[in-house]
This record gives C-alpha cells, structure tokens and sequence, in this order.
C-alpha cells in the first residue's frame, strides 16, 4: 500500500492535491488528518491542512498476486492474464505449459484455487466480488464435453429404457447437466445422493418417479 503525506489550505485541496499526485480516484483511498487547518491572525500564524493517505488495496490485484505466489510455490510457471466475463465479473485466465497441473481431476484443483483466490479478494473488497478462474479455456470446454455426455447418455437411456447412473459431480456439473436435459420430454434428470458422492440419474420417462430434478 502506497502512503504520502499532503499539505493544503483546507482538508479538500490537501484531499486534492494528494489525489493528482497519486493519480487515483477519491473511492481508491482512505486518509487521515494529521493536523486541522487553521487560521492565524492576520495570516501571520495560518496552519495549513496536513493530511496521510493512503492507497486502499485494489482487491483483484491481491488476488492475482496471491495466484501467481502460489503457483511459484507449486513450481508452476504459467501467464495469468486478466479479463471480463460475459457477466462482468473479473476472469484470471492461466496459460502455459502443465496447465493440467492446475487443473486437476475433473477440475477440482482449479475450483480449489479459485475458492482461495476468492477468499484473498474479498478481504480487500468493500462489496463481494466473484472471481472466475479458467486455464486455457477449460470450463467453456468442459461444458461442452458435459452436454456431449448428457444427450449421449439419455439416448442410451431411452434406447435400453433403462435409468442411466452418472459418476458423482459437482453441484455446478449436475445443474449443466439437468438443463441441458431440461427439454428432452422423453427422459428426467435427478440428483441421488449426498456429497461428494452425489450424482445424476438419467431416467426413461416411463421408468421415471416423481422426484423433480435439483442440482
């Protein structure tokens, strides 16, 4: 965190001039008054206004510090790249050689990783912000294997008429999974199990039970 010291004949222009030396926007910083302006008789004794400010963190560069220091640790030498999701939200993107490492198991490392970095942006940020973390287009590829799955597996269900048991997922992989199905009349999707064992059921209509379909 960078901290200077202002002066100016009221708290505004010290806050002012504090603000152009450091190039930065009023939200970006936090200050102190180190002395209260105050004028003499006939300006002889005048005191001017001294103030310590200080520039507040920025929570998605903390983040990004804190990725790249773990991957130095795990001896992981990829590029971290900063973007935006189609929501908005903010988007560390890794890329290099043994990105699988970062990746894990059906992405279980890289969820890990991103909870982490969540949790080390959100301790510098005023209002919650959700990072996604990704390495080399991943998830958006994962999605698609995910719907791939789901339309071959409940051909296969209604071929045998027989329900179709998934491999345990997780919570976001289940719901991808119920609404690529969701308008497939001939078959429906149930969550069976508890975590992390809990998995999708594909079920001829027929065969199906009353049970509605939750992630």
């Amino acid at each position: 965190m960078k901290t200077i010291s202002v002066t100016g004949k009221t708290v505004e222009e010290a806050l002012d001039n504090g603000l152009t030396e450091l190039q930065v926007s009023r939200e970006q910083v936090d200050y102190v008054e180190i002395q209260t302006p105050k004028k003499g008789f006939l300006n002889l004794f005048s005191k001017p206004a001294i103030l310590e400010i200080t520039v507040k963190p920025d929570p998605l560069a903390e983040a990004e510090y804190f990725l790249a220091d773990v991957l130095h640790s795990m001896e992981v030498d990829l590029k971290i790249q900063s973007t935006k999701t189609e929501e908005k939200n903010p988007r560390l993107e890794m890329s290099g050689p043994n990105v699988g490492i970062v990746i894990g198991k059906r992405g279980q490392t890289l969820e890990s990783l991103q909870y982490l970095t969540n949790l080390v942006a959100n301790r510098y940020s005023e209002q919650y912000l959700r990072i996604e973390l990704d390495a080399e287009n991943y998830r958006e590829r994962r999605e698609k294997t995910l719907e791939q799955l789901a339309y071959r597996l409940a051909e296969k269900a209604k071929r045998t008429g027989r329900s179709v048991v998934l491999e345990p997922m997780q919570s976001k992989e289940r719901k991808k999974i119920h609404q690529t199905l969701q308008h497939d009349t001939a078959v429906v999707t149930i969550s069976d199990g508890n975590d992390p064992r809990r998995h999708i059921v594909i079920q001829p209509k027929d065969d199906a039970s009353e049970k509605h379909p939750h992630p």
